[in-house]
């Protein structure tokens, strides 16, 4: 029996190079890495020992899943549990960790860049601008999958007009437009951001308005994250008071002698 957790490790949204020196580390000493390979990049596996035993969980059922790895750790191999953006969102990992407790298996979890963070700095945006939002909701539309909680509508989170990164919804734009401009308004800035970190991304740009047309005339049905809100454009806001002369904090102090 291995002595080590089996390893849960996020891979990042696509390009090989965002993973973290500690996922890169935890694949090298590796004896079985078990990837997602629909999501996670060939790239990632070249940090991989040789002679390690890699397997494609794509086409693996959850209970496969399992079975490879309590009988790699029962064996005494060092297991890596490699999964796409960050294991904590969207992951299903939470599944995996439950079974896991319940045989008794330890695991840890290295995080990994999510999709979001990645395509926020490539546009070159900042999610959280002073007095236009200060809030980022990470959501979902129900879908053919998982239901949404009863709680947890496009509508409720709308109210906020807090910024928006919708996963697993590009199907869905229609319905999307249709709850989200009453709250938001028609020429609320969006875009889509289609396979974010790999050599084929793409950023459409548009409005609530104009964004499924074109969406649908680049053909992008899938892999892909929907950002709404005023951040994304031209949106007018003053400067931080993080770094404003007259803002005093611990580390900078204007009048020296109240320290």
């Amino acid at each position: 029996m291995s002595t080590e957790p089996i390893h849960f490790i996020g891979a990042g949204p696509g390009s090989p190079d965002l993973l973290t020196l500690r996922g890169r580390d935890l694949i090298a000493s590796a004896d079985l890495v078990l990837y997602a390979g629909s999501l996670v990049p060939e790239g990632v596996l070249v940090h991989a020992r040789e002679g390690a035993d890699i397997r494609d969980s794509a086409p693996m059922a959850l209970d496969e899943i399992m079975d490879i790895m309590e009988t790699a750790f029962s064996a005494g191999q060092r297991v890596a549990r490699v999964h796409s953006g960050d294991p904590s969102l969207y992951g299903a990992v939470a599944e995996q960790a439950r079974r896991l407790r319940t045989a008794g298996i330890p695991y840890d979890i290295t995080p990994g860049v999510s999709a979001y963070t990645a395509a926020a700095a490539t546009l070159g945006v900042e999610l959280t601008l002073p007095t236009v939002s200060q809030s980022i909701i990470l959501t979902r539309v129900a879908g053919q999958a998982t239901d949404m909680p009863e709680h947890e509508t496009l509508e409720n989170f709308a109210e906020t007009r807090s910024t928006l990164a919708l996963h697993l919804s590009i199907r869905y734009l229609r319905d999307i437009q249709r709850r989200l401009i009453p709250y938001y308004g028609g020429d609320c800035p969006c875009v889509v951001a289609y396979r974010v970190g790999w050599p084929d991304e793409q950023f459409i740009h548009g409005t609530l308005t104009t964004i499924r047309d074109q969406v649908r005339a680049a053909k992008i049905t899938r892999t892909a994250i929907i950002f709404v809100g005023p951040v994304l454009g031209e949106a007018e806001f003053p400067d931080s008071a993080l770094y404003d002369a007259d803002y005093e904090h611990i580390l900078r102090h204007r009048n020296l002698s109240k320290i």
